[in-house]
C-alpha cells in the first residue's frame, strides 16, 4: 500500500537530521516548515525555482518533481469526489497542457495516520514525447496539497521505482 514506508516517522514532526538518516539510499529529504509538508527526491536532480518546490534531473528535463499548495475551504479531499474523477479533472485542467492527449491509468484512496490522500498515474502525450507521472494530493491545514513526478515514458521502466518512491515518501504535518 502506498503511503506505508516512513509513516511512523511522521507521527511527530520530523528533525532534518532524523529524516535524512532514514531517508533512502540514492534519495535526499525535503522538509517544509512552513507549508508543513515533507518528502524524498532522487540525489542528483536540481531544485528549480518556479513552484513552490521543484527539482528535476539536468540531463532529462521530464524527470521531476513539484510540489504546490493552494489555499481551499475545504477540509478533505473527499469533499472533491471519488479519486479517479478528482485526478481526472486535475490532470486535464492542471497538470497536462490543452493540446496533449491524458489517460488516467490508476487512482485510489489512501489513509495514513487518519489523513487521506488521493494518488494517481497517468500519462500525458505531447507530439514530441509522452511523459508517465505520479501524483498525491491532500487537503490539509486550509491547503490543498499537490505532489506530481514523473519522467518521459521511454525511461519510466528505469525510473519508476524511484518515482515510487518519491510519491510514497510525501507526507503532511499534522498541525496541532
Amino acid at each position: 500500500m502506498l503511503f506505508t514506508a516512513g509513516a511512523a516517522m511522521f507521527l511527530s514532526w520530523p528533525n532534518p537530521a532524523a529524516f535524512t538518516a532514514e531517508a533512502k539510499k540514492g534519495f535526499l529529504p525535503v522538509i517544509d516548515r512552513k507549508d508543513g509538508y515533507s518528502f524524498l527526491y532522487p540525489f542528483g536532480w536540481q531544485v528549480i525555482n518556479r513552484q513552490d518546490k521543484v527539482y528535476k534531473d539536468v540531463i532529462e528535463p521530464l524527470e521531476s518533481v513539484s510540489v504546490n499548495t493552494i489555499a481551499t475551504n475545504k477540509q478533505d479531499i473527499r469533499e472533491l469526489g471519488p479519486p479517479d474523477q478528482v485526478a481526472e479533472a486535475l490532470i486535464r485542467k492542471v497538470l497536462a497542457a490543452p493540446s496533449q492527449k491524458t489517460k488516467l491509468i490508476e487512482a485510489k484512496e489512501n489513509d495514513v495516520d487518519g489523513r487521506t490522500y488521493y494518488t494517481f498515474e497517468f500519462t500525458a502525450e505531447a507530439p514530441n514525447f509522452t511523459r508517465h507521472a505520479l501524483g498525491a494530493i491532500a487537503i490539509v491545514n486550509g491547503k490543498f496539497y499537490t505532489l506530481t513526478t514523473g519522467a518521459n515514458e521511454r525511461r519510466w521502466e528505469k525510473m519508476k521505482d524511484r518515482l515510487h518512491t518519491v510519491i510514497d515518501s510525501f507526507k503532511i504535518e499534522a498541525r496541532v
